[in-house]
């Protein structure tokens, strides 16, 4: 017989869940939804012409940033599920640091490489070749494919390495070729997973408000118009116009997670074999020009990042780069901007902390009192994903503008908007380990006279080691190049680094940008290796 639900420790965990939920993601989102729908302007700015031309641009560079993932991240995918590729580890990594770098780095990179007196721009000028100009649409959809071909790259390549080759065998059987084995039995199979991929480049291209802002200029996208309306001063209307133009980023994101599910759900295949098709060593030359196809993509989406390292220790003077090489760059940023360098270790990992506790718990909570409330709950933690940092911000301010000094003046609201855009990452990492641990090691623990909370704590938590730590180092790792939320909720005292940064690429300050850049990157590679170590150990 169970026991009462009053009696039930997961009960409070799902209750404090929805209070989570409800306090720091339905309440801003309600007040975002209001002042759009009765705000009392006397100009709506769903009549506003700009509307439509922001509405057009951010619809153009997401989808063909989304498009110029794939065609970075599905050959890569294939190459690496289907042949040995050199050092494939290494290779994943260095892909994945392409994804979690703070994207306006890699704006701020392109303008090195194809800026005014960018380092590409002089040469291909010495040879005599024009070259393009990266501000505008052409540069945002550059940074666009090449942030986020990993995400086509790692789902994709899961799926394929899950097929069952017998399917791949029948088709060479009956004489198909190899493009058309691919076209007609392997990307349908992968469908579900490539779709999946297009569609978390294409939100997370719709929401990106660094890259716009960096290289967008007069090429304004959505995030970037509702930036201008809420800080602008001119009219009492500007953030009811702010609100419309984040429910219509609301209302994009949500067509097109419906979109993707209509596609993979067309078609459903599932394997029930456990062989899966390993790759294969290529000899000769057809081996190593796989090889360098995989890591040219990498390798190339790489060099910008590699760019901005190796600027970092140039001279400067003003916005100017001098010959020789120092490290005045990084004395600048240590003397004058260490609050920033402070504030955003204390903040992401005052958020990493909570992330890896709350995801923890709600994460077992959802796992082992299956029912309704854990469905709503999951479902709920759905929205994360959806909702762009700028329009959460946003919502804090209307939502939490009565709210005490403590609260909406200090660092402690950061936390809390990092805590729940990253919360749902921890959570699913640890209901995945959950569902493939035998619930037998918890019960014999309160079989000698633990309690539930005990015997979580004391009997399966080790075992979640590596969902726990990982949930808590991609929170840290996304906490701390933040930009879209904290540029709207952050004040003198609580500035960041990617504000910094932000702030001193727009006022040309591109050396202290470049070593704030570099000390993010490191950052973020060193959470990976982290990561990849306990996963190691773990193995």
């Amino acid at each position: 017989m169970s026991a009462p639900a009053w009696r039930d420790p997961w009960a409070y965990v799902l209750a404090l869940g929805y209070a989570l939920v409800a306090t720091l993601l339905l309440w801003p989102l309600a007040n975002v939804a209001y002042q759009a729908t009765t705000g009392g302007g006397e100009v709506s700015i769903w009549s506003d012409p700009s509307l439509g031309v922001a509405l057009r641009h951010s619809l153009v560079v997401s989808a063909l940033g989304a498009l110029g993932a794939t065609a970075l991240g599905l050959p890569l995918a294939l190459l690496c599920a289907r042949i040995k590729i050199p050092a494939s580890g290494l290779l994943t990594a260095l892909a994945t640091l392409c994804l979690l770098s703070p994207p306006f780095v890699g704006a701020y990179a392109w303008i090195l490489l194809l800026g005014q007196q960018g380092v590409l721009r002089l040469l291909l000028a010495d040879l005599g070749l024009p070259a393009p100009s990266i501000y505008g649409a052409f540069g945002i959809v550059i940074v666009f494919s090449t942030q986020y071909f990993p995400l086509v790259f790692l789902l994709t390549r899961g799926a394929l390495e899950a097929q069952d080759p017998a399917l791949e065998e029948a088709a060479r059987s009956l004489g198909a070729t190899g493009w058309r084995r691919l076209v007609r039995v392997t990307l349908p199979l992968v469908l579900p997973s490539l779709s999946g991929g297009m569609l978390l480049a294409f939100v997370m291209a719709l929401a990106n408000f660094g890259t716009p802002m960096v290289l967008g200029r007069n090429y304004r996208v959505l995030p970037t118009l509702a930036y201008d309306l809420f800080t602008s001063e001119v009219a009492q209307t500007q953030p009811d116009a702010a609100a419309g133009v984040c429910l219509l980023m609301i209302l994009i994101a949500s067509l097109a997670l419906g979109l993707q599910k209509y596609v993979s759900g067309r078609r459903s295949v599932v394997s029930s074999s456990l062989r899966r098709t390993p790759p294969r060593a290529l000899p000769g030359w057809r081996g190593r020009l796989a090889a360098f196809a995989a890591w040219g993509i990498v390798l190339g989406a790489l060099t910008p990042l590699l760019t901005v390292v190796a600027f970092s220790f140039r001279n400067t003077n003003g916005p100017v780069f001098t010959p020789g090489v120092g490290l005045g760059s990084y004395r600048a940023v240590l003397h004058g901007v260490s609050r920033a360098i402070g504030n955003s270790l204390v903040y992401s990992l005052l958020a990493a902390i909570a992330i890896a506790f709350l995801g923890a718990l709600l994460g077992a909570a959802i796992e082992r009192r299956r029912g309704l409330a854990s469905k709503v709950l999951d479902g709920l933690l759905l929205l994360p994903y959806l909702v762009p940092g700028l329009v959460l911000g946003i919502g804090f301010v209307l939502g939490f503008q009565s709210a005490p000094r403590w609260f909406m003046g200090s660092g402690a609201v950061l936390v809390f908007v990092y805590l729940i855009r990253r919360l749902p990452y921890a959570v699913r990492a640890n209901t995945a380990i959950l569902a493939q641990l035998d619930v037998q090691v918890e019960e014999a623990a309160k079989s000698l006279g633990a309690s539930p909370i005990r015997a979580f704590f004391r009997a399966t938590l080790p075992l979640m080691t590596p969902g726990v730590i990982a949930g808590a180092v991609l929170g840290w790792v996304t906490a701390i190049g933040e930009l879209s939320a904290t540029i709207v909720l952050y004040e003198g005292g609580t500035v960041t680094m990617p504000v910094q940064i932000y702030h001193q690429v727009m006022d040309g300050a591109l050396g202290p940008a470049g070593a704030l850049s570099t000390l993010l990157l490191g950052a973020t590679g060193a959470a990976l290796l982290l990561v990849e170590r306990v996963r190691a150990e773990r193995v």
